[in-house]
């Protein structure tokens, strides 16, 4: 049974203060075109309820952690969206925007209230741009999607939020349970398919809630202009004397991953996940961190080959950080971008390039750490252009020494030798001026 917005709001917050009238919200029924018998059902809701409309909005703390709640009721006319919930939603992001808060949406609703007709249905359009222009301010913006996100709310405020944290076994979709296919498989309207698809960041249980919504929070709302240092060498690793030696180090098995890296380089992070097309790339990581007492985005390759929705989710992270105001980690290390007939329909090549322009515009300082292979564009869309660094045991190249020996018709014998021609060692980087340094343990 879904909780009560109260309830939520009592499991989550250490102290609520609701908005009223004059913060913009508006009491009273409202029956645009008549609805045989809407009157009653409202009054009957109400009472049932204890609340005037299908959202509760208003200042809170959620640890120590300062928000905007908007909170559902789906109790109240199935949480549906009429007139009065836009003029709540509306006033909430108002308020965000007054005090820099950042937005918290506790989703449960059916979607826009029949009963209103196409009045209920502009109120997304209305929601729609008071989440943009809050955007647009710097304000973040955090949904949950409990049971059930279906209609608007999941196409308004659930699916458009930077950070989408799903409960388990929640009904989420367009399409409510009454209107969808009848051959469609319920599977697929669940938190934990939209998390497949990485249209949702993390599946949180009801008991974790809040201590992720409060990291969350911490995260979204701590701006620095500082870099992030370049994180230190993991292996004491003598500098190569030869490229082929470099790309025998860089792809050793015994090289530190990225999330050896993250894991030293953070105190604690949290993931987001995917490219909120329906598609993610395991071998890319992305999230905010916590360092030092301050936030760090983080874009990180694997060591596999990066498919588009990598660089589609790694463009994600750059912008919201750029957003945000918060400095980015990117750590390179993949043998180059993904090229089979899926990579190349999926979109590679626009993929690569949003990702160039992400990190080519972002107001935020972005830091680079080449760990392993830095195999040609699929690496560099991932570089800062003027603060990449690189571990000892690392190399960065145009192309690998077997695709270079292959362009230019030379047998296998050949390949070590091209790797040395091609300059691909961290000295070779730094003497080049493509990277300032080589990081220490």
């Amino acid at each position: 049974m879904t909780a009560s917005a109260r309830e939520v709001i009592a499991q989550l917050a250490t102290s609520f203060t609701e908005l009223s009238e004059w913060d913009g919200v508006v009491d009273g029924v409202d029956d645009p075109i008549g609805w045989p018998r809407y009157v009653e059902a409202h009054a009957v809701a109400a009472e049932r309820t204890g609340e005037r409309e299908s959202v509760v909005v208003g200042e809170a703390l959620v640890g120590a952690a300062p928000v905007v709640l908007i909170v559902w009721e789906f109790g109240f006319l199935g949480g549906s969206i009429g007139r009065r919930t836009g003029d709540r939603v509306e006033a909430a992001f108002a308020r965000a925007r007054a005090r820099r808060l950042p937005v918290v949406s506790l989703i449960a609703t059916g979607g826009s209230r029949m009963q209103h007709g196409m009045r209920a249905l502009s109120q997304l359009q209305r929601i729609a741009r008071a989440s943009a222009a809050a955007r647009a301010d710097g304000v973040a913006q955090i949904s949950v999607l409990r049971d059930p996100t279906t209609g608007g709310g999941w196409a308004t405020l659930g699916a458009s939020a930077d950070v989408v944290l799903g409960l388990p076994l929640a009904q989420v979709g367009f399409a409510g349970s009454r209107v969808r296919p009848a051959t469609s498989p319920s599977e697929a309207y669940t938190a934990e398919a939209h998390y497949e698809w990485g249209q949702v960041d993390q599946l949180v249980s009801p008991a974790d809630l809040g201590a992720v919504l409060e990291r969350w929070v911490r995260l979204v709302t701590a701006r620095s202009s500082e870099p992030a240092p370049p994180p230190a060498a993991a292996r004491e690793v003598a500098l190569p004397e030869t490229g082929w030696e470099a790309v025998r180090l860089a792809r050793s098995s015994h090289r530190a991953r990225a999330a050896e890296y993250l894991d030293t380089y953070f105190d604690w992070r949290e993931p987001i996940r995917g490219d909120r097309a329906g598609s993610v790339d395991d071998g890319v990581l992305c999230g905010l961190g916590w360092r030092d007492g301050r936030a760090v985005a983080y874009a990180a390759q694997c060591g596999t080959a990066t498919r588009p929705a990598g660089f589609r989710t790694a463009a994600r992270l750059v912008r919201l950080a750029s957003r945000l105001g918060i400095p980015v980690l990117t750590l390179v290390d993949t043998p180059g971008a993904a090229n089979d007939a899926n990579a190349e329909e999926g979109g590679a090549g626009p993929a690569i390039a949003d990702l160039f322009e992400a990190i080519a515009s972002a107001s935020a300082p972005v830091t680079t750490l080449v760990i392993g292979e830095g195999g040609s564009g699929g690496a560099l869309a991932f570089a800062a252009p003027d603060n990449t660094w690189i571990a000892p045991d690392a190399y960065f190249s145009v192309t690998s020494p077997e695709a270079a020996a292959a362009i230019l018709k030379r047998p296998l014998t050949e390949v070590p030798a091209t790797a040395d021609q091609l300059r691909l060692r961290p000295q070779d980087l730094v003497a080049l001026g493509l990277a300032r340094g080589i990081v220490k343990p």
